[in-house]
């Protein structure tokens, strides 16, 4: 299984977020491309990238910090947050980046995610952000009343590379992922499925693996905050 440390970016910033409330932030480093050498530092092998502004804008906000990423790191790393055309897909895979992570278009324009699928095998994910079982989009400030599964089902077809499931009202909160959705839906689907959301102990991390379903996993706030050493959590993610 996969540990993707997570810099989210907001401002500039790599901050965290509680619940995905862009009033609930906090900044832990100033500096996101240190952020993102300082995990490969550490032994991870892929970085996940979300831009907060630009979920919320609908188009790239944060891009040079992205970029600054990009150059700094030698691991591939995933980006999600206001990617919503094929323009934005290509202009950031030209970049460097290995996979973008699309999550509202997947709900408002899941053709977009076909032909991307289509076009860029390998190197398009599919983002899908829950609260209570149904979808949200736009930065989480929309719930729809799609059902997690019937949006990931619809996509079995495309040649997604990922599914990364996020249950919104544990990420931030330190409260431990849910295992049990998470499990569900990769059982429910041939896609691999990313886990993200209150991982936060290498115990979670753990209990991820132990499911033999999920791909990989996606932590934040426990990494900033010292709650999981990287590259202990690496290390025992390693062993069989």
């Amino acid at each position: 299984m996969i540990l993707y440390p997570a810099i989210d970016l907001k401002d500039g910033q790599a901050v965290r977020l509680v619940h995905g409330d862009m009033a609930q932030s906090t900044v832990f480093n100033d500096d996101p491309a240190a952020q993102a050498r300082a995990f490969v530092n550490a032994g991870c092998t892929w970085l996940h990238l979300v831009d907060l502004n630009g979920a919320f804008a609908g188009q790239p906000v944060n891009a040079a910090p992205v970029e600054a990423i990009l150059r700094a790191c030698p691991v591939p790393a995933q980006l999600g947050g206001g990617i919503r055309d094929m323009a934005t897909i290509e202009s950031w895979l030209d970049k460097g980046l290995a996979r973008v992570i699309l999550g509202t278009v997947a709900v408002e324009n899941p053709d977009l995610v076909r032909e991307a699928a289509r076009a860029f095998p390998g190197q398009v994910a599919v983002g899908i952000d829950a609260r209570n079982g149904r979808v949200a989009t736009k930065g989480w400030a929309e719930e729809t009343d799609v059902m997690v599964t019937d949006l990931a089902k619809s996509f079995e077809d495309a040649g997604v590379a990922a599914i990364i499931y996020t249950d919104i009202m544990r990420d931030g909160a330190m409260g431990g992922p849910n295992v049990d959705a998470t499990a569900d839906l990769a059982r429910a689907v041939s896609i691999p499925v990313i886990a993200s959301g209150g991982v936060s102990s290498l115990d979670d991390l753990q209990a991820l693996k132990a499911t033999g379903v999920i791909s990989g996993a996606i932590s934040g706030r426990a990494l900033y905050d010292g709650a999981i050493d990287l590259a202990q959590a690496l290390r025992a993610l390693a062993q069989d």
